[in-house]
């Protein structure tokens, strides 16, 4: 269903990755050199730019994605599903030479993933791919959001060139490496996962005490605001050295392969509509919430209104 967006939301860039998910249910997850028998199989378009990008769009966010994909047909459905969801697709771009990324990904009994991603043309999003109208359109942006699926050169030339223009830089780190300290440095917001803040700072997170440690770290690289999402615990937020837990509600988990993009796309929403902080983080961690209960990834994120109505009553 092909969505109007309209001129008077603030428009967000998402760049980022493509993938086409394949998706395996097993009772658990295999140890090295084990075999095991799924009981389920089914695609699903993933990638956690795309995945962020979705929920933008699906949330009331005017979306500029900026990709790239190979010449081939999971490319071109991908393109497709985008321009349903209300997505300005055209600077989704395409390489002849290499295919599109895809995402092999078991999901246990429990709700728990292991997933292994090939690249494909998400690697050769580059920074020459940046110019002329791309910029022009990137200008209208209020904040640009970006992950670590596509190459570090590029996510630190799109970040230089928007802080800038003055566009806030939100960065999920995921999967996680090693960050340039020139990148923190024009990041407003940065995201880790409680893994993710561990090997950023090298202080394993394991409760509350030990996330405040690693967001403290991680401000002192150079990020404005840090908030390291904690699972079922909700989302830690330092601001200016002060630390505040948000809590997420108790859920039935199925399947959490997208809650983190659904956490950052529904992040920037809030914020591009003027939730202040800690509002916009609860609005992120029960979107994600939902996410959780539902199988796969795009298949997972949910619209406004079902966040709204989800939690009626329940402030």
């Amino acid at each position: 269903m092909q969505k109007k967006q309209h001129s008077n939301i603030p428009k967000i860039a998402v760049v980022g990755s493509t993938n086409m998910d394949m998706v395996v249910n097993a009772e658990r997850i295999p140890v090295p050199g084990e075999t095991i028998l799924a009981h389920n199989f089914f695609m699903n378009p993933g990638g956690k730019g795309a995945n962020q990008a979705v929920t933008v769009a699906r949330l009331g966010g005017a979306t500029l994605f900026i990709s790239k994909v190979g010449n081939d047909v999971f490319g071109r459905q991908s393109s497709q599903l985008f321009h349903e969801e209300g997505i300005d697709t055209r600077f989704m771009l395409s390489d002849d030479i290499l295919p599109s990324g895809v995402a092999l990904i078991t999901v246990d009994q429990k709700g728990e993933n292991s997933i292994v991603v090939s690249q494909g043309a998400n690697n050769a999003l580059l920074p020459e791919d940046f110019t002329g109208e791309v910029l022009l359109e990137l200008e209208k942006c209020k904040m640009v959001l970006m992950q670590f699926e596509i190459p570090m050169e590029t996510i630190l030339h799109v970040a230089r060139y928007a802080v800038s223009r003055s566009i806030k830089v939100v960065i999920n780190p995921a999967p996680v490496q090693a960050i340039p300290p020139q990148l923190l440095e024009y990041t407003h917001i940065i995201t880790p996962n409680e893994t993710e803040a561990g090997l950023l700072t090298g202080i394993k997170v394991k409760n509350l005490d030990t996330a405040k440690q690693a967001a403290k770290a991680i401000q002192e690289m150079g990020a404005s605001i840090v908030i390291i999402t904690l699972g079922a615990q909700g989302a830690l937020v330092c601001e200016d050295g002060k630390m505040t837990l948000v809590p997420t509600e108790t859920v039935q988990a199925v399947d959490t392969t997208a809650a983190g993009d659904v956490f950052n796309g529904a992040l920037v929403v809030g914020l591009s509509n003027g939730m202040e902080l800690p509002e916009a983080t609860r609005f992120a961690c029960r979107a994600a919430a939902i996410s959780v209960t539902r199988e796969g990834a795009q298949s997972s994120i949910p619209y406004y209104n079902e966040v709204i109505a989800h939690f009626i009553g329940k402030e």
